[in-house]
């Protein structure tokens, strides 16, 4: 049986903090390979060219393969082919919106449904957390300096809706509450920066974290408010 796996992560990582790849080595190991092909899609950036250059310098430092796929200057014309040709796919963050609009447009979207049901690990920080949800709590909709988020159809991969930057972001608590409150969105789960949510054919694993002082957080309605359950996540690079 081939064992389905997304690691849905709040924020941070090796864009934020290179010293610290403690999260992007658990998600290289999940994939049970000596050496991984680890593709990054950085469509939310805009395929930044920085974002890129920060992701081989951190990759090349790990056990791994990197390589990375932009929409803007396709590698190939067969994505399916390329993608497939990796063990673990890594999308940046960015603009939830956008990364959406284009993948549907190149139909990335279903060849990486493809490559879920075969076995890659999907993974991603930030926009590359919230594209796997039902729904997501996102600012790519708001202008810019506004404090008011909304809510987003994503991919559906997994149940429910995700909110990043849960600690690092004053408003997105308070946001997730409102649009949760509001029926704006489906019980899910948030995540605080370098904190990843791993998912295991579908269903909640475990809650790793590159930080000692982060958690994640399972969120939903009752009758008369919103329940925060406090996942305590295992923290990396520590022994036991």
């Amino acid at each position: 049986m081939v064992v389905q796996q997304i690691i849905a992560v709040g924020g941070g990582g090796f864009s934020k903090d290179a010293d610290n790849l403690e999260l992007e080595r658990y998600i290289l190991q999940q994939s049970g390979k000596t050496r991984p092909g680890v593709c990054f899609i950085p469509t939310a950036s805009g395929d930044s060219d920085n974002y890129i250059r920060r992701f081989y310098d951190s990759f090349w430092t790990l056990d791994c393969q990197p390589r990375h796929l932009s929409l803007f200057r396709l590698p190939t014309d067969d994505l399916l082919s390329f993608v497939m040709d990796h063990d673990v796919v890594y999308v940046g963050g960015g603009n939830t919106r956008n990364l959406l609009s284009l993948w549907r447009e190149r139909e990335l979207d279903r060849i990486l449904q493809t490559a879920l049901q075969e076995g890659v690990v999907l993974a991603g920080s930030s926009a590359g957390s919230v594209c796997w949800f039902e729904q997501g709590v996102t600012d790519s909709n708001t202008p810019l300096g506004s404090f008011s988020l909304t809510s987003i159809s994503c991919l559906g991969f997994l149940a429910g809706s995700n909110c990043p930057h849960y600690d690092s972001e004053i408003n997105r608590r308070p946001e997730y509450h409102r649009l949760l409150g509001e029926g704006e969105l489906a019980d899910g789960w948030a995540a605080d920066d370098g904190v990843g949510l791993h998912f295991v054919n579908g269903k909640f694993e475990a809650a790793v974290s590159a930080r000692c002082d982060a958690n994640a957080y399972r969120v939903a309605r009752n009758g008369k408010g919103i329940d925060e359950d406090r996942v305590e996540p295992r923290v990396l690079g520590q022994p036991g």
